[in-house]
């Protein structure tokens, strides 16, 4: 039997704890917890090497002896950190994990023989919860050798992996963004106008959520077309007039609720679709 690969986490941030604590639940031995010399990645490094029994070190003083070094710091720091930790990192595999960034931020370590990938888990990691990556799409790109390292730890990790051109990794970003963190955005606006109608920030995310989880229940179960309502499908222009007045002073929300409509009227099934169009103009 091969010899398990034993892994460097570069970053302990939200990402690089998540990945740790499910690699080591896999099977994967930790070597080394990375930090930078800021105090507060010092203690989440500590704690974490606490956790999955690894030792910890800064960029200065790591040993960078384990098989595979992921990177998991932040997009505008990879290159930089990669630079600085090259000499060390010879005849390895490496990742980093940025969505929008291909393998080649870490070309430098191609100069030390190392293999090198892009390996994205579509999830979103933020503190104070820590979400599994059973069934998560992970985006590889990269070196043939490090592809496939990914592709193996990925299967043991219980998620899904498939790859991406590296010219279509900002796409890619783009498209996750609106699953997250856009998403957000949008209920965010909703809140604004809750506010507006008397219903506290709390209330309003409880009362959506009923909503909210039967809304992406029914996309996916039947898509987008079959999950669309509202008076859009039904061409109310009155109602959407009404909107539109009740929200002119609460612009943000105004704002995303005309893009998103005139979105919808686009590629969605709309009653009325250019009498809305006329509507919704500015």
């Amino acid at each position: 039997m091969p010899r398990q690969l034993t892994i460097a986490i570069i970053g302990p941030g939200r990402l690089g704890t998540t990945l740790a604590l499910a690699l080591k639940q896999a099977g994967y031995r930790i070597a080394e917890i990375v930090s930078s010399e800021r105090a507060a990645s010092k203690r989440r490094a500590r704690r974490l090497a606490a956790q999955v029994k690894a030792k910890v070190s800064t960029a200065s003083n790591a040993a960078l002896d384990a098989d595979l070094i992921w990177f998991c710091v932040a997009d505008r720091d990879i290159a930089r950190v990669a630079g600085e930790l090259g000499p060390r990192i010879k005849n390895k595999i490496a990742f980093h994990s940025s969505g929008a960034l291909p393998g080649d931020e870490l070309s430098v370590l191609r100069r030390h023989r190392s293999a090198v990938a892009s390996v994205h888990p579509l999830m979103s990691f933020v503190r104070g919860s820590s979400p599994s990556l059973k069934d998560v799409s992970f985006a590889i790109e990269g070196d043939l050798h490090a592809t496939r390292v990914a592709r193996r730890i990925v299967r043991k990790l219980s998620g899904e992996t498939y790859s991406i051109r590296r010219e279509d990794k900002a796409l890619y970003h783009a498209w996750g963004a609106f699953t997250s963190p856009l998403l957000i955005a949008l209920l965010v606006s909703a809140e604004q106008a809750g506010r507006a109608a008397g219903i506290s920030a709390a209330q309003a995310r409880r009362r959506m959520m009923p909503i909210v989880r039967q809304t992406l229940a029914n996309y996916e179960a039947l898509g987008g077309a079959g999950a669309f309502s509202g008076p859009l499908v039904r061409g109310d222009v009155e109602v959407v007039r009404r909107h539109l007045a009740a929200l002119k002073t609460l612009s943000p929300a105004r704002e995303v609720y005309v893009a998103l409509s005139k979105a919808a009227v686009k590629v969605l099934p709309v009653t009325g679709n250019t009498k809305l169009s006329r509507v919704l103009k500015p």
